[in-house]
C-alpha cells in the first residue's frame, strides 16, 4: 500500500458574499493518484462552506455574522480513494460594520426642577454597537442642537442644560430632546458606511415656588345700585398661585380706597358694600386688593395687587352682553388637547361680559349649560363687567375618544332685578388627540388548532388589538414571547401568527403550545393576551405488534390475545381493529376486532373436531393477523401467529403438565421456577436448624465438639412429600404436592437409572435427637393431586401427555446447552 496524500492549508477570511471563493486546497499524492477534497463541520454547527471535490475550491454557502459566530471549526480532508488525511482547522471571521448602535434602558424620562442651574447634568443615555474597532465606537449628539436648551456630551452621552438657559414650568412643562447615536463607520461589502440610531429623552419640568399670585378675570368692575342693601356682595376677585404644580393657600385684603364703605372676605375674595348707597359720597371707588400666598410653613410668601373699580348706579335698562376682541359676540371657539391638567385656564378664550346698568341692576350670575362637571366659570357673580374665565374641573371627562367637540352655553342672567335680563353665548371646544390609551386586544385569550403536519410558515391565528388614539399613536405593533413561542412568528402589523419556516410540529411530542402576544404603540404602551395552539393529530403512525412472529398456547375453550399499539396521539388514529387475513386451515378461529382476542369457532368444542379439520393431527395452527387503525388514510400491519391447542381435560388432570405446556417454548422458565422452590426449602431448613442451635446454646446444653467419622449408609429409595407453597389462605393449592421421583442423569422421569441425589449439610443436632437426613428434591419433580389420607392407593407416575411434554422440555433444554457450549 502506498503512502497517503498530503494537504497544505492556510485560511484567512474577510466579510464575503454568498458564492465567493474563499480558498483553494492544494494536495498531492506521492504515487500520482488523483485526489478528492472534502470539508465537514460539527453536527451542531452550520455548514458555512463547501468544497469542490475535484479542484479543492472552497466556496461560501451561508452568510457570515461575526457577532454570532466569530470562529468556525471545520475538518478538511484529502483522499486518493484508499487513504484519507484529515485535519481540523479554525477559521477566524473578521468584523464588518454591519451593526447599528442600539440604545438601552429606554424610554428615557427624567424629572427636573425648573430652577436647575445652567450646565447641570439632566440625564445620561447609553447606546451599544456590537461591532469592533471604529464600527463599534459610539458618539452622541442632538438632532436639533440650535433649537433646544440642552447640550449633549458626545462621548459620555450626558445631557446637560446649556449655559445661560433656564427652564420655566409655567411656559413649558415638558421638553422632548432627540438624541442621535452614531458609530465610527467602517467597511461593509466594499463601501464605507456609518450607522446611527435615535432616542427621545422626555424632560418633565417640576414646578417650584417662584411665581407671584395671578388674578383671574381682570380688570375688576363692581356696581352698587341705589337699592343695594348694606352687607351685599358687590363682586368677587379671584387669584391663583402662579405655581400651578404646587400652589399655596391664598389670602385677600383691602389696602386703601374704600373709606370704610367696603370690606373683603380674606378667603373667598368677595367684596361687600357696608353702607347704604345714599351714604356713599363718591360715584366711583378705586379699591386696591392685595393677595398674599401662605407657605406650607404658615408664613407669608409672594404677594400681588389689583385695582378694583366700583361704580354707584341706579337704572336697569341693559341686559348682560358678551364681548370678544372685536366687539359683541355670541360664539367662541377654541382648540385644545384632551386631558389638560386639573385647574388649567382656557387661555384661548377671550370673553368679556358687561351689563351697562349700575348697582344691583348690573349684577348677574354666570354659569355654563352643557355636560356637567367638566368646566367651571369664574367669576360666577358679576357686577357690571368682568373677564370670563373657564377653568378645567374634570380632566378625565375631556376625552377625545368620547367627544371630538364639546359645546356649552355660557349663560349670564341678572340676579336681583324683576326683569331678569339674560344673554347666552356658544362656547365650542375642538379637542385634539393625545396618546392616552393603551392598545387592547379583542380577547384575553386566543385559541387555535392546526394539524401537526402543517408546513412551515402556515397561518395559525390572527390577533387584533385596537388603540382608540388617532394618527401614529393609534398604530399597533405586535410581538410574541414566552417558552412556547419558539416555533411561531407574528406579523408586526397585521397580527397574523404563523409557524416558523423551519418548524416541524409533532402532536405525539407536544400537543399544545401557549405563549403571550404583546400589542404596543409608538410610546411603549402595551397590553398582553395569551395564545393557546393545539396540534391536531394526523394519522402518521402504523400499528405495531410486539413481535412480527408470535407463538401462543391456547387451552381449549379459552381465548388467546394478540395486541398491537399505535403511537398516534388521538382517537380514532390510535384505535386498532384486528382481523384474520389468512389462516391454515381456514374456518377454525374467530378474532374480536376490538380486543384482539382469538377464539375457536363455536362449532369446534373438542380436539377431535379439530382433528377432523386437520387429518394429519398437527396441533399447531398458523394465522396471519392484521392490525388496522381507524385513521384517514388508514394504516395496517400484519403479524404471524402460531397457536398450540391443549385439551381442557388434560389441563385439569395435571397442573404440572399444564405448566410445562405453557412454558415449553421457554424451558429456562420451568427450570427457574423449580430451582426457586428448591432454594426456598433449603432456606427454611437452614433457618430452623440455626434457631435450634442458638436455643440449645443459650440453655448450656451444647455437647463438646467431637469429630466422628462414620460411613453413611445408602438410603433406601423413598418418596418425600412436600406441601405445595401456600399463599394467603388459598385452599385450592392444598390439592397439589411436589412428588420427588428417582433422579437420573437426564433429569427427567423417563429413565430407570438411579443415582443418589446430593444431600444438604445437616444442622447441629440437639442432644436428645439423632442425626437427621434431609433429601433435597431435584428438578425432576412433578405436580400431582394430593390423595385423601383414607385412600392409601399408590399414585400413577404420570400420564403419557405429561411424559411427552417433559421429554420435549428436556430436548429443548439440551439443545440450548449444546448451543451455549459451542458458543463458549
Amino acid at each position: 500500500m502506498g503512502r497517503g496524500p498530503r494537504a497544505i492549508l492556510a485560511l484567512g477570511l474577510l466579510f464575503l458574499r454568498l458564492g465567493s471563493h474563499v480558498y483553494t486546497l492544494n494536495g498531492t499524492d506521492p504515487e500520482g493518484n488523483p485526489v478528492s477534497y472534502h470539508i465537514s463541520f460539527d453536527p451542531s454547527a452550520r455548514s458555512v462552506f463547501s468544497v469542490d471535490p475535484n479542484f479543492g475550491t472552497i466556496t461560501l454557502v451561508e452568510e457570515l455574522d461575526r457577532e454570532r459566530e466569530d470562529e468556525i471549526e471545520a475538518t478538511i480532508s484529502i483522499s486518493d480513494g484508499l487513504n484519507l488525511v484529515a485535519e481540523k482547522v479554525t477559521i477566524l471571521v473578521t468584523d464588518a460594520n454591519d451593526e447599528a448602535p442600539r440604545f438601552i434602558q429606554e424610554p428615557y424620562v427624567v424629572q427636573v426642577p425648573e430652577d436647575i442651574l445652567a450646565g447641570s447634568s439632566i440625564a445620561k443615555v447609553h447606546a451599544v454597537d456590537r461591532d469592533t474597532g471604529s464600527g463599534g465606537s459610539v458618539t452622541y449628539f442632538l438632532q436639533n442642537p440650535h433649537s433646544t436648551k440642552f447640550a449633549m456630551d458626545r462621548h459620555s452621552g450626558v445631557l446637560r442644560l446649556q449655559p445661560g438657559a433656564t427652564l420655566d414650568y409655567e411656559k413649558a412643562r415638558t421638553h422632548f430632546v432627540t438624541v442621535v447615536a452614531k458609530d465610527g463607520g467602517g467597511r461593509l461589502r466594499g463601501a464605507d458606511v456609518v450607522f446611527s440610531a435615535t432616542a427621545t429623552v422626555t424632560v418633565n419640568v417640576e414646578d417650584v415656588q417662584d411665581m407671584a399670585p395671578v388674578f383671574v378675570g381682570t380688570p375688576y368692575y363692581g356696581y352698587v345700585y341705589e337699592d343695594t342693601l348694606p352687607g351685599s356682595e358687590v363682586l368677587t376677585v379671584v387669584a391663583m398661585d402662579g405655581d400651578q404644580g404646587k400652589p399655596n393657600r391664598i389670602l385677600y385684603s383691602l389696602m386703601n380706597g374704600s373709606d370704610g364703605a367696603f370690606e373683603i372676605n380674606e378667603t373667598s375674595g368677595a367684596i361687600y358694600v357696608m353702607q347704604s348707597p345714599a351714604q356713599l359720597r363718591r360715584d366711583v371707588y378705586e379699591l386696591h386688593v392685595q393677595v398674599t400666598e401662605v407657605s406650607s410653613a404658615g408664613t407669608p410668601a409672594a404677594q400681588a395687587m389689583v385695582p378694583v373699580t366700583i361704580r354707584i348706579v341706579d337704572l336697569n335698562n341693559h341686559p348682560p352682553t358678551f364681548y370678544g376682541e372685536s366687539g359683541p359676540q355670541n360664539r367662541f371657539e377654541l382648540s385644545m388637547y384632551e386631558h389638560p391638567p386639573q385647574g388649567e385656564i382656557l387661555r384661548g378664550l377671550k370673553i368679556t361680559v358687561n351689563d351697562s346698568d349700575q348697582g344691583a341692576n348690573a349684577k348677574f350670575n354666570l354659569r355654563l349649560v352643557g355636560p356637567g362637571g367638566i368646566f367651571r366659570v369664574v367669576p360666577q357673580t358679576v357686577l357690571n363687567e368682568a373677564q370670563v374665565t373657564i377653568i378645567v374641573e374634570n380632566s378625565a371627562a375631556i376625552d377625545f375618544e368620547k367627544f371630538k367637540v364639546l359645546t356649552f352655553k355660557l349663560l349670564a342672567i341678572e340676579v336681583n332685578t324683576p326683569e331678569k335680563f339674560s344673554s347666552t353665548a356658544d362656547v365650542v371646544i375642538q379637542l385634539l388627540d393625545t396618546n392616552d390609551n393603551v392598545p387592547k386586544f379583542t380577547s384575553h385569550y386566543y385559541v387555535a388548532r392546526i394539524p401537526e403536519n402543517a408546513p412551515g410558515g402556515s397561518n395559525v391565528v390572527a390577533v387584533t388589538a385596537v388603540d382608540p388614539d388617532t394618527g401614529p399613536w393609534g398604530e399597533v405593533k405586535y410581538s410574541i414571547y414566552g417558552s412556547g413561542a419558539d416555533y411561531f412568528l407574528i406579523h408586526s402589523s397585521s397580527g397574523m401568527i404563523y409557524t416558523q419556516p423551519w418548524a416541524s410540529l409533532d402532536a405525539e411530542a407536544t400537543t399544545r403550545y401557549n405563549f403571550y402576544v404583546k400589542a404596543e404603540d409608538m410610546e411603549g404602551k402595551y397590553s398582553l393576551a395569551e395564545v393557546f395552539v393545539t396540534l391536531l393529530d394526523v394519522n402518521d403512525h402504523y400499528p405495531q405488534f410486539g413481535k412480527r412472529v408470535q407463538e401462543k398456547t391456547m387451552v381449549l375453550g379459552t381465548p388467546v390475545k394478540i395486541e398491537a399499539t399505535d403511537q398516534d396521539a388521538e382517537e380514532p388514529n390510535n384505535l386498532v381493529d384486528y382481523s384474520i387475513t389468512h389462516a391454515e386451515p381456514a374456518n377454525v378461529f374467530d378474532i374480536d376486532a376490538h380486543t384482539g382476542e382469538i377464539r375457536l369457532k363455536n362449532s369446534i368444542r373438542s380436539l377431535d373436531a379439530l382433528h377432523n379439520i386437520t387429518p394429519n393431527g398437527d396441533r399447531t395452527w398458523s394465522l396471519e393477523v392484521q392490525a388496522k387503525d381507524r385513521g384517514s388514510p388508514s394504516f395496517s400491519t400484519t403479524a404471524l401467529l402460531r397457536i398450540d391447542i391443549v385439551d381442557t381435560e388434560m389441563q385439569s388432570r395435571s397442573p404440572m403438565a399444564a405448566f410445562l405446556m405453557q412454558t415449553k417454548d421457554n424451558p429456562m422458565k420451568a427450570v427457574g421456577v423449580l430451582a426457586g422452590i428448591m432454594a426456598i426449602i433449603v432456606a427454611i431448613t437452614v433457618l430452623i436448624s440455626t434457631a435450634s442451635f442458638w436455643r440449645n446454646k443459650k440453655s448450656n446444653k451444647v455437647l463438646p465438639v467431637r469429630r466422628v467419622l462414620r460411613k453413611r449408609p445408602s438410603p433406601a429409595p423413598r418418596t418425600v412429600r412436600i406441601k405445595w407453597l401456600k399463599f394467603g389462605r388459598t385452599k385450592a393449592a392444598d390439592k397439589f404436592v411436589l412428588r420427588e421421583d428417582r433422579p437420573n442423569e437426564n433429569c427427567n422421569n423417563n429413565s430407570l437409572g438411579s443415582t443418589p441425589p446430593p444431600t444438604a449439610p445437616a444442622p447441629p443436632p440437639p442432644p436428645s435427637m439423632g442425626p437427621a437426613h434431609w433429601t433435597v428434591p431435584t428438578v425432576s419433580g412433578s405436580l400431582a393431586p394430593r390423595q385423601p389420607p383414607r385412600s392409601p392407593k399408590p399414585k400413577a407416575v404420570g400420564s403419557p401427555v405429561q411424559s411427552a411434554l417433559v421429554s420435549e422440555l428436556r430436548q429443548k433444554f439440551e439443545k440450548k446447552n449444546v448451543h451455549n457450549k459451542a458458543y463458549f
